[in-house]
């Protein structure tokens, strides 16, 4: 799958030139412009259900966390999809693409199985986690919300993964935009009880974007038919093939681990500064809503980054693969360059986007400058997986990340906020330590992998 001996490739074959910046951008903007979309229908849920009361608000803050964690693996699963349909895209492999098409949705029916059923127990595992009463029963009538939406949160993914490895992004733009737009409208009606519908507050909220999922689906496929048509008629009975099916599985159940992995990280640093006090939460969680809209900056280049290579690697052309890992990071160290300056300089202002408390405020303008320090580092590892899982090559970017976060992050922040007492400053410097730490591990795995010769993803048997 990988092969092939480490050779002495010089950084010059990383510098990328105009046409590879160019050709990273067209595909990179639109994809930002999705994930930003995407992250809005979440943060326009939470204000508009912020209006109804306090107890919703944190049943959405809680429901929507349990559904993370129980989606957020099968999300990271189908990522396989980009080296896999890429590669194909690029070696003209129309079967291939198909077959991948196809084994995505395959794989998705059975995660949103298994996703549905762990959403279940939702009140039962909330309450055994010692979540506030008033809130439990409410946050996991949301989760049941959510599971009609499980299917297309997934399908969606197959569809959206496999239009970016095969380069057309604009119906995914132009059914997010609309699905936002539609996700309001939803919002108002069930959430107040507009229209003649009962007031359902948060409930209403979950089952509002339940069907604005499968909008999104419905939506998708209309515009991209087209294009989807030829990869899912007909079926192919070699999809079903098991042997494949598994080896797809051994290139995404890292990156779901790997998703998980940070994820979770960020959930644990949460449930530490519950230990701090309220104060500690509400600073973290504005400035952590703060740094999640801007990664959504790198995810895109990421993404971006992951095709482009995938393509190069498909059409046997091992030089453009590194220019394009050269052009991502090259990108992204300018783009997290600029919001590092304004995380720094102007932390006040930011905070108050997002809270009106002078305390909140002060104390989550402390945290921001920290989020500065990693920025750069934080766009640098998120482009490095992305081109490595463009080669495919997932497993050891999960160690690093395991390795990062958790074995040398996540104790740094013990001790900086706990032991040594600087209390949430020094949290967030943990976060920071592992951020830089699991950056440059992955930028020395790039070196190391991109030295060897570069070759197609191995899914199929040779004569399948």
């Amino acid at each position: 799958m990988m092969g092939g001996h480490p050779t002495r490739v010089p950084l010059s074959a990383y510098q990328p030139v105009r046409r590879d910046l160019r050709v990273l951008m067209e595909l990179a903007v639109p994809v930002t412009v999705v994930q930003l979309g995407l992250m809005s229908m979440g943060a326009v849920d939470t204000v508009m259900v912020g209006r109804v009361s306090a107890v919703d608000l944190a049943a959405v803050a809680i429901g929507n966390l349990y559904f993370l964690i129980m989606a957020i693996f099968g999300q990271g699963v189908l990522f396989a999809l980009d080296p896999v349909i890429s590669q194909a895209v690029g070696a003209r492999d129309v079967a291939g693409v198909a077959r991948g098409v196809q084994r995505g949705l395959i794989l998705a029916v059975a995660l949103a199985v298994v996703a549905m059923i762990l959403l279940l127990p939702a009140g039962s595992l909330l309450t055994a986690a010692r979540q506030p009463v008033e809130v439990v029963p409410i946050a996991a009538d949301y989760a049941h919300g959510l599971i009609l939406g499980v299917l297309p949160f997934y399908a969606f993914g197959v569809f959206r993964q496999s239009l970016q490895a095969m380069g057309n992004v604009r119906p995914i733009v132009l059914t997010v935009l609309a699905a936002n737009l539609l996700n309001v409208l939803l919002n108002w009606v069930l959430i107040f009880g507009n229209l003649g519908a009962p007031p359902l507050g948060a409930v209403g909220s979950a089952w509002g974007t339940s069907m604005s999922r499968w909008f999104l689906i419905a939506m998708l496929v209309a515009l991209a038919w087209s294009q989807l048509r030829p990869t899912v008629r007909p079926w192919r009975r070699d999809a079903f093939v098991i042997a494949p099916l598994k080896r797809f599985l051994r290139v995404g159940a890292p990156i779901g681990a790997q998703q998980f992995l940070e994820f979770g990280v960020f959930g644990a640093a949460g449930l530490l500064m519950g230990l701090l006090g309220t104060i500690a939460v509400a600073s973290h969680q504005v400035a952590l809503q703060l740094a999640a809209l801007t990664f959504m900056l790198p995810v895109g280049v990421a993404q971006a980054t992951s095709v482009v290579v995938g393509q190069a690697v498909g059409r046997d052309e091992p030089e453009a693969a590194r220019r394009a890992v050269g052009a991502g990071l090259f990108i992204v160290t300018g783009v997290m360059a600029i919001t590092a300056v304004m995380f720094v300089t102007i932390p006040g202002p930011l905070a108050r986007v997002f809270s009106n408390d002078p305390v909140v405020v002060a104390a989550a303008a402390a945290l921001l400058p920290i989020a500065g320090v990693f920025q750069v580092f934080d766009g640098l590892q998120v482009v490095s997986a992305g081109a490595l899982r463009g080669v495919g090559d997932t497993r050891v970017p999960m160690f690093l990340n395991l390795l990062g976060f958790w074995f040398i992050g996540l104790p740094v922040s013990v001790l900086l906020g706990f032991t040594f007492g600087v209390g949430p400053q020094g949290v967030w410097w943990g976060l920071a330590v592992g951020i830089g730490v699991v950056a440059v591990l992955l930028l020395f795995r790039i070196r190391r992998r991109f030295g060897r010769s570069l070759r197609r993803l191995v899914i199929d048997d040779a004569g399948a």
